[in-house]
């Protein structure tokens, strides 16, 4: 075991390039599948990816079991995660920022609605104007069932608003509603996983293997209803990415929170195969701990997205 007076430097590594292109590649090839593209140079980027996590987890695990990592280091691990995760609280606020603007600022305008300000609800003359010249007849609703495009140019417009929005369908129709049991999903995850945690903690690894499996199994549930959301949008609702601002929103949130889920559903199953080979103990659990943080970080958007995309549209 290495001792608090030595540090483990790990050898030089082609892994950080290597992971940095891969994500260059998946970047750059889920643009051009949205757009119409291929979805080769995303698959070759998430191809290399997996690749890269697998072969980096499987150094930092060996590493770890072998008594490399003293309590500098742990703390090191620690420290990151946190900023990892911080960096991923600023990368959501951007989102939600950016659904803000569009929704209060830009729709206003666009509608012409634009107050002159606080306490004086008159639409401003620029905004009156905006609206008369450049988007004659569209109304400043949300969700926008009929684009700008739509307004101004009719059966001409290139983006048509959907037929239906994801709004909460009211008391009657609830329980067929698949965000409600989406949240439900992953609010029991969340306890789910604190059992384990806590199971792990009182050296009960009968409570901490079966809870954390149960944990795997509802991410794995959450994804299969993400999808089913999206085929149902696609194909009855007309909401698509091509369906104004409020289908790019919405895609582009729920989205980019089921890649999220994708990677900490990943990671629990990582320390769930990791359980059942007798890793972790009350003493040693960082790298299941580090999962559950993330797992809850996730947890925690969801619940915002569900009252602000889904609810308080």
């Amino acid at each position: 075991m290495s001792t608090e007076s030595s540090y483990y430097v790990p050898e030089q590594s082609k892994l950080p390039i290597i992971t940095a292109t891969g994500m260059g590649l998946m970047a750059y090839g889920a643009a051009s599948w949205v757009i119409g593209g291929g979805n080769m140079v995303f698959t070759a980027g998430l191809i290399i990816m997996a690749i890269v996590m697998f072969k980096w987890w499987s150094l930092v695990i060996d590493e770890n079991m072998r008594g490399m990592a003293n309590d500098q280091l742990k703390r090191s691990y620690v420290l990151g995660m946190l900023w990892f995760i911080f960096s991923e609280v600023m990368f959501f606020a951007a989102f939600f920022g950016a659904l803000f603007y569009l929704r209060v600022i830009v729709n206003s305008w666009l509608g012409g609605d634009a107050a002159i300000g606080i306490f004086d609800d008159t639409p401003t003359d620029a905004a009156v104007a905006n609206n008369a010249l450049l988007w004659p007849g569209y109304e400043a609703d949300w969700p926008p069932m009929v684009t700008p495009d739509e307004a101004a140019n009719g059966a001409n417009a290139t983006f048509i608003g959907p037929d239906e929005a994801m709004s909460f369908p009211g008391w009657a129709k609830m329980l067929g509603w698949l965000p409600l049991w989406n949240t439900v999903i992953l609010v029991t995850s969340s306890v789910t996983v604190h059992i384990a945690h806590t199971g792990l903690k009182n050296n009960n690894r009968k409570q901490f293997v079966g809870w954390l499996g149960f944990t795997v199994l509802l991410g794995l549930i959450f994804l299969v209803l993400q999808a089913e959301e999206y085929i149902h949008a696609y194909q009855h609702m007309g909401l698509t990415l091509d369906s104004g601002i409020y289908g790019t929103t919405f895609f582009m949130l729920t989205g980019f929170h089921g890649a999220h889920v994708t990677l900490g559903t990943v990671m629990l199953a990582i320390a769930w195969f990791r359980s059942l080979k007798g890793h972790f103990s009350n003493e040693d659990q960082f790298g299941f701990e580090a999962a559950s943080w993330y797992w809850h970080f996730v947890d925690v958007v969801w619940i915002l997205l569900f009252f602000v995309v889904y609810v308080f549209d």
